[in-house]
């Protein structure tokens, strides 16, 4: 059965980079479908299969993932990140679809505590977290099919912007400053994070889902590392007031990544992106 050559649909796509993906795709002019919790739950094959068949499309997009680290519900975390991306892969081979790329967003976690300078993608992953686990455990499922469908694996570090939700790090603070609180808390200080802007992220999508390779791990990264303590004093110089910053032990993850930051040489062979924004651009996006 044919698919529809320009047609892309991206599983999540109620989700933030759902939303920015799915708005730069179409100034592309793919035609861009979504499905959301309500209309695809993932982890029923049936569901999953049904929407395949009905949507026909020629790149599939799956943002569909339990992405908070601290979710507490550990079975959920697996059976949507691990088994949900299996019914997605078994339900194509069943249809005998070969969707010209399909993107899996696995993430930095999978490396863990690593003590370099830039991590790259020979690293041997080593997770300290459900998540994590999670995540590597459906990179290791889809290379399996890697010899029979065009599989893309996109190892995402931080990245934010408009629409985040704030129980994530950024839009917390932005959140902060924004009701002029004179006071936050927060879990670890002295962490090292790539907080890239979510508009780098889609461009890098956009530009992935056409070239002509597949069967690649990539890091989705800047190599732009900041201090989190530099948001601060970034976020003080925007709001133009200083804000007291406290740490609550509550806050602060057991086996805590100190410092996350990526090297960028393998995805830039691939693909050149439009523009690395510096964090106090995407900070003033979100504050004003």
């Amino acid at each position: 059965m044919d698919l529809v050559s320009n047609r892309v649909l991206i599983f999540g796509i109620d989700s933030f980079t759902g939303f920015h993906l799915s708005s730069h795709l179409k100034e592309l002019n793919y035609e861009v479908i979504g499905t959301t919790l309500n209309d695809c739950d993932l982890r029923d094959k049936n569901s999953v299969k049904k929407v395949l068949k009905d949507k026909k499309a020629n790149y599939i997009i799956n943002l569909s993932a339990i992405s908070l680290v601290v979710h507490e519900n550990i079975k959920e975390i697996y059976d949507v990140n691990f088994f949900g991306a299996l019914n997605i892969l078994d339900s194509l081979i069943e249809l005998n679809f070969n969707p010209k790329k399909i993107i899996f967003p696995s993430s930095a976690t999978v490396y863990g505590n690593i003590e370099v300078n830039e991590i790259d993608e020979d690293i041997c992953p080593n997770p300290v977290n459900h998540y994590g686990n999670s995540k590597l455990a459906m990179e290791n499922m889809a290379k399996t099919y890697f010899d029979k469908l065009n599989i893309i694996i996109l190892r995402s570090f931080n990245y934010t912007g408009i629409k985040q939700r704030d129980n994530f790090l950024i839009p917390k603070i932005i959140k902060h400053y924004k009701e002029k609180k004179t006071e936050i808390e927060l879990g670890n200080l002295n962490v090292i994070r790539e907080f890239n802007d979510v508009r780098f992220v889609v461009d890098i999508y956009a530009k992935l889902i056409e070239i002509k390779e597949s069967s690649l791990i990539l890091n989705l990264c800047t190599s732009n590392g900041v201090k989190l303590l530099d948001v601060i004093d970034i976020m003080n110089r925007i709001a133009n007031y200083e804000i007291k910053v406290k740490v609550n032990p509550l806050f602060v993850r057991e086996n805590e990544i100190i410092k996350i930051v990526g090297s960028t040489k393998k995805l830039f062979y691939f693909v050149k992106p439009e523009k690395i924004y510096r964090i106090e651009e995407t900070l003033k996006k979100m504050f004003f």
